[in-house]
């Protein structure tokens, strides 16, 4: 516009209006310096920031328009009311605080935008009422269009200014916005002195309360040192903030780094905490400034950092949500930005708390069953035992050993997945009868034991393993496929039988064994004569499973033999039993132990191996037959057992007969059943013995094509006198003519059992009266082996068969 230029070049001094746009940028640059602490600033320490901003930039606006009025010169007498001039620098101050308060409080273009013409309207008025202070002997006009348009170009410019200097921080922003600040001042203050137009007129006088031009240019001069001052302390706090700011930048990095939660505190106030410790608050790094540490860690964790002393602390962090994390805190004292302050690490344990909560579950409970374990049972019971002592009240304390009936042939059969369940289910069972302050504790393997404390009589122990005993059975009613085995539970009672921990325990165990031994599926109480029994048959059981490595097995044979001809068919192998001090033990006593403790798969397994490298040695190609268990039947890997044992002795597979009991199919058909046609396709022949005393004898030889049949010895005692035996016998004699299979009659001890076997065409025999047992060597001559040996009287009591007595018989 023309008029602001002949304004500013012929009715302006030039120095000055350059002295004058010079501490216009000075003092810009320093408001916009000082406009980001502003919005950086916390409520603690916004209001200073914002009065030395609002102070720094008052008194350039102000400064710059009185220089620029002392760069004018109407020509005519002139001078400035103090009063106005005052009036017109507060109000620079006052509305450039508003100005900049508004623009800072919130992030937003609107507030922007808003604060800054606030702002320019601060110019305005500061402008406007300086020029009310300016006295002349004339009259002064003012150009309307002029006055709005230097309104309008103040406040337009400097919302400008605010928007770019606040709404992205940097370096560019800050020059940018200063620019447009200065323009902005500049601006208004020449378009609106060129709207001012001066008539001279001496009749006006001058007040002499006014302030001459040259002591208004000290006070401008005076304010130019202000703003200097307040400018150069903006640069200086500018240039601080910043290298604590890089400082602080450097320090968040490194502190990212680490996995650990970190926390800068100035006293208990946090000054910056890094990424890991705002994930684990849920908040944001940020947002965590200028909290206390009362707040994150509870007022006790953090009352004292310095007390510390390096040594880590647990404490519970609150998290966003309400919840509290278990950490661990450790602190140490930094020098930060120049200042001493401390560090904290916060590290997360839940991890370690689960650990030690898990370690501490494994030391006292079962992982299986869930149930306590020994440990946490002596515990118990050593408790209880005291407790009772020392209340010295009347009552029981009664122990519960409680061992599943036959576990082992469970594991064998259907694998350790089964077994493990199978206990799961006991000890639902059985927990679920028991009362409160009753304990269950799974003490290894099968073994469960219960311990029942102020019981008012012995009976009421009775009537606890009554309860878990009919749970056990009515969970064997409701599960599919067999459920769960059975139980024998054995009772002691404290301190009617044992006044100790070791004592009762020993006590219930030998009452656990009578249970076992008397019928299983019950229990039985303590009685003081079973412990020499009970000791005996451990001791047996123990001595059992060294027999083997000791080699106190033997083999002795019994014959087999055709009836009608008395032709020698082969040989049972019977293991026997010498032990060194027992001396003989009769299969009848050792065989039912090792069943019970599970060696009798290790002994079935010898006895195979000695049967079969026996045979291989006779010269003459008898057949030897060899007992074979449950327990080995439904091992998976007998038949490959089977295979190895005649590849490793020569023994022809023919001649091998293994004899299988009806019991043994009971408990798992298919298995046993696809065992054994693995064992008959090596070439192995099957017998089943003791036929008719098992179960479902029938649908066994439908099952399974049996190459022999086996009727036990009770079924031919007294035969020939006893009709009823005879009709049985003639009945199975007749199946198996029908079903074109062999019968072997066992336990012929008699002429009268042996003639009426032949008289119903019974093909074999096997008995006292054909031949009692004896060492392979009492029969050298029929295995064809011509070692010289001594028969034993044992072996037989001649030819006993039918055909030597066939012509004494014609002769009756």
């Amino acid at each position: 516009m023309l008029t602001v230029y002949n304004c500013i070049v012929n009715q302006h001094d030039p120095r000055l209006v350059a002295l004058a746009a010079l501490i216009c940028g000075i003092s810009s640059f320093s408001a916009a310096n000082l406009l980001h602490h502003v919005a950086r600033s916390t409520d603690r320490n916004r209001l200073t920031w914002l009065m030395i901003a609002a102070t720094s930039t008052g008194f350039g606006i102000w400064a710059t328009h009185f220089i620029a009025m002392l760069a004018f010169t109407p020509g005519i007498p002139n001078a400035y009311d103090p009063g106005l001039s005052v009036l017109s620098l507060a109000a620079a101050v006052v509305l450039t605080a508003v100005g900049m308060s508004v623009a800072t409080l919130r992030g937003g273009i609107d507030h922007y935008l808003v604060g800054g013409a606030i702002l320019g309207g601060g110019i305005a008025t500061m402008h406007f009422v300086g020029m009310q202070a300016f006295e002349v002997q004339g009259r002064i006009v003012w150009n309307p269009l002029l006055v709005a348009i230097s309104l309008l170009a103040g406040m337009t410019l400097a919302a400008l200014a605010m928007l770019v200097v606040l709404r992205r921080p940097s370096l560019a922003a800050t020059l940018g916005g200063a620019a447009l600040l200065t323009l902005a001042i500049c601006t208004l203050h020449f378009i609106a002195m060129a709207a001012v137009s001066i008539f001279p007129d001496s009749s006006i006088e001058i007040s002499q309360y006014t302030v001459q031009p040259t002591s208004q240019a000290f006070a401008a001069a005076a304010a130019s040192l202000v703003i200097l001052v307040l400018s150069g302390a903006a640069l200086w706090i500018d240039l601080r903030f910043h290298r604590h700011k890089l400082e602080a930048d450097r320090m968040h990095g490194l502190a990212n780094a680490a996995v650990e939660g970190l926390i800068v505190c100035d006293g208990t106030r946090v000054i910056s905490a890094n990424d890991s410790i705002a994930r684990l608050t849920g908040m944001a790094a940020g947002g965590l400034d200028g909290m206390e540490l009362g707040d994150l860690f509870g007022e006790r964790a953090a009352s004292d950092m310095s007390g510390f002393g390096g040594q880590p602390r647990e404490a519970e962090l609150r998290n966003r949500d309400g919840t509290t994390i278990p950490v661990e805190l450790i602190a140490r004292s930094i020098d930060y930005c120049g200042k001493p302050h401390n560090v904290v690490a916060v590290r997360d344990i839940r991890e370690r708390k689960k650990a030690e909560e898990e370690i501490l579950r494994l030391a006292h409970f079962d992982p299986l069953t869930g149930l306590a374990n020994r440990r946490s049972f002596s515990s118990r019971l050593e408790a209880e035992i005291v407790s009772m002592n020392r209340a010295g009240k009347g009552g029981y304390l009664a122990l519960l050993l409680l061992d599943l009936d036959r576990f082992k042939e469970v594991n064998d059969l259907y694998g350790h997945g089964a077994g493990d369940a199978m206990l799961q289910k006991v000890a639902h069972c059985a927990a679920g009868v028991l009362r409160h302050g009753q304990m269950i504790a799974r003490l290894g393997g099968d073994e469960f034991a219960i311990i029942a404390p102020n019981l008012p009589d012995p009976l009421a122990a009775g009537g606890i393993a009554d309860a878990v005993l009919a749970a056990m059975r009515e969970e064997n009613r409701l599960s599919a496929g067999g459920g769960l085995v059975s139980a024998s539970i054995g009772i002691a009672l404290f301190p009617l039988d044992a006044e100790d921990q070791t004592s009762l325990i020993g006590h219930a165990d030998t009452a656990l064994y009578r249970a076992k031994t008397e019928g299983r599926d019950t229990y039985r109480y303590f009685e003081a004569s079973m412990g020499a029994e009970a000791r005996d048959k451990r001791v047996m059981e123990h001595e059992l499973r060294q027999a083997i490595a000791r080699k106190e097995f033997h083999l002795v044979y019994q014959p087999q033999k055709e009836i009608s001809s008395g032709r020698m068919i082969g040989f049972e192998a019977l293991v026997r039993w010498r032990h060194p001090e027992r001396g003989d033990v009769s299969p009848s006593i050792f065989i039912p132990v090792a069943e019970d403790s599970g060696a009798i798969a290790h002994i079935g397994e010898w006895v195979l191996t000695a049967a079969c490298e026996e045979a291989a040695r006779w010269e003459n190609p008898l057949t030897v037959a060899v007992n074979v268990s449950a327990v080995q039947l439904h091992n998976p890997n007998f038949s490959r057992k089977v295979h190895e044992t005649l590849l490793k002795s020569g023994l022809a597979p023919g001649r091998l007969e293994l004899e299988i009991t009806e019991t043994a199919l009971v408990k798992d058909m298919p298995r046993a059943l696809a065992t054994l046609r693995q064992v008959k396709a090596l070439g192995v022949r099957v017998a089943m013995d003791d036929f008719g005393t098992g179960y479902s004898s029938l649908s066994n030889l439908r099952a399974f094509h049996f190459d022999k049949i086996k009727i036990d010895g009770s079924f031919i005692k007294s035969v020939d006198k006893n009709g009823q035996v005879a009709a049985i016998v003639r009945a199975v004699l007749g199946l198996g003519r029908g079903l074109g299979l062999p019968v072997l009659a066992e336990g012929v001890e008699t002429l009268g059992e042996l003639e009426f076997l032949d008289a119903e065409a019974c093909e074999i025999g096997q008995g006292y009266y054909l031949g009692r047992p004896g060492p392979i060597e009492a029969f050298g001559e029929l295995t064809g082996v011509t070692t010289p040996v001594v028969r034993p009287s044992t072996a037989g009591h001649g030819d006993r068969s039918i055909a030597a007595l066939k012509p004494r018989l014609r002769s009756v």
